[in-house]
């Protein structure tokens, strides 16, 4: 093995797919349905990656109201979910990936079952050996779903490396000991990326190449 990573865990929204707007719709819409004004953009960018009841407590001290938000979020985002797209460049970098040695996973903030539907709908499943969410393992920025990932494929913290748009990305790679880069067309900015622990940014899905040299047979 190199001493390049061999294992790479991508996070989903605002990495894979271009669905940052789309989240902040939902939150917005959730809330107003629950009769609570709608939080900024930039707050929900800023709690982009918790899980769903996590990231609805940082935006509301109503705690009696949290669970009618996660549900109304859900709605809401379910009918906007068919205008998720990837970004560019992202199934032909998972492609060159594989093709240089790579496994590859998905650790996300969203629910199992909402992952199975992006995958299900870009037809992604031959690309990802191991995945977590937040609904079967502990929140980001917890390393838990890095470290659980790395335990099932066997795989050491010096060989892994976390791909993400936010903070709690970098914040994640970092508590599990592992390489983190940074994606800037999410939810984070460059420095705020660099700032919380990413050893590189980079502005386009398929600059993610110039991190991963082919691996040495064996």
């Amino acid at each position: 093995m190199s001493g390049c990573a061999s294992l790479i865990l991508f996070d989903c929204d605002g990495t894979l797919t271009d669905s940052q707007g789309l989240i902040t719709q939902a939150m917005q819409q959730a809330f107003v349905t629950c009769g609570l004004p709608e939080p900024e953009s930039q707050a929900i960018q800023n709690i982009t990656g918790l899980s769903l009841l996590r990231a609805v407590a940082c935006l509301s001290d109503d705690v009696a109201l949290h669970a009618s938000i996660c549900d109304a979020y859900r709605d809401h985002y379910r009918m906007l979910e068919h205008q998720v797209t990837l970004y560019p460049e992202v199934r032909e970098t998972l492609d060159e990936l594989r093709r240089r040695g790579y496994w590859m996973g998905v650790v996300t903030g969203k629910s199992r079952s909402g992952l199975q539907r992006v995958i299900e709908t870009f037809e992604l499943a031959d690309y990802f050996m191991v995945l977590r969410t937040a609904d079967c393992t502990h929140s980001k920025p917890h390393p838990a779903m890095v470290l659980e990932c790395m335990d099932e494929m066997g795989v050491l913290p010096a060989h892994t490396t976390v791909v993400g748009d936010a903070v709690f990305d970098m914040q994640m790679a970092r508590a599990a000991g592992v390489r983190a880069i940074g994606v800037s067309f999410g939810a984070s900015s460059e420095e705020g990326l660099l700032h919380s622990g990413a050893d590189g940014v980079v502005h386009a899905f398929g600059r993610l190449l110039e991190y991963f040299p082919p691996l040495s047979a064996g």
